[in-house]
């Protein structure tokens, strides 16, 4: 009689522990999930605002002569690229080749910014980018740095439980798999 106690009693221990680790991991993968979405909504500001001033909304001042120089190109197929990519990654953003595509497109977009402040610098009437627009893009940057912090934390929290024994055995279970920071 005692045995049996003993092993429902252990049995309905080991359950509850299964459903609190599931619970726990299936939260902290919500938490990168919320954290991905704040940090979508950061990114995909920052392609709407290369959008607008390519799209015809920017100052003629920009755009001195005929057509667009090929850095302002540059800058709109890089942040044609960090759209498509972040659309991949929005579906699972804790696949590692998705975010990894992300940090790859992020980082041309930031080249690409990079050289349009560097061709602006032999103009010696002043920069190109009004003041306005490259205090929007600072705000933009210092969002974005957030977001990607916070996601990064939400997504070392979550390895964290993922490879945490013994709830790394209902990880391998019920297929959660580590995300990768941005």
């Amino acid at each position: 009689m005692t045995r049996s106690v003993l092993f429902w009693a252990a049995a309905a221990v080991l359950l509850f522990w299964a459903i609190g680790a599931y619970n726990r991991l299936v939260r902290l993968r919500a938490d990168v999930k919320t954290a991905f979405a704040q940090l979508d909504a950061q990114l995909q500001q920052e392609v709407r605002l290369v959008e607008s001033l390519l799209a015809g909304d920017a100052p003629d001042s920009l755009f001195p002569g005929e057509g667009q120089p090929s850095f302002w190109e540059a800058l709109h197929g890089a942040a044609i690229q960090l759209a498509a990519t972040l659309a991949l990654a929005r579906a699972r953003p804790l696949e590692k080749d998705r975010i990894e595509a992300l940090a790859a497109a992020d980082g041309v977009l930031r080249m690409a910014w990079e050289r349009v402040e560097r061709e602006d610098a032999h103009d010696l009437a002043g920069p190109r980018l009004p003041d306005t627009l490259a205090a929007t893009r600072m705000q933009l940057l210092v969002q974005v740095r957030a977001g990607v912090d916070a996601f990064n934390d939400a997504v070392i929290r979550y390895n964290q439980a993922v490879a945490q024994f013994p709830a790394a055995l209902l990880a391998w279970i019920f297929g959660f798999k580590a995300g990768r920071v941005l």
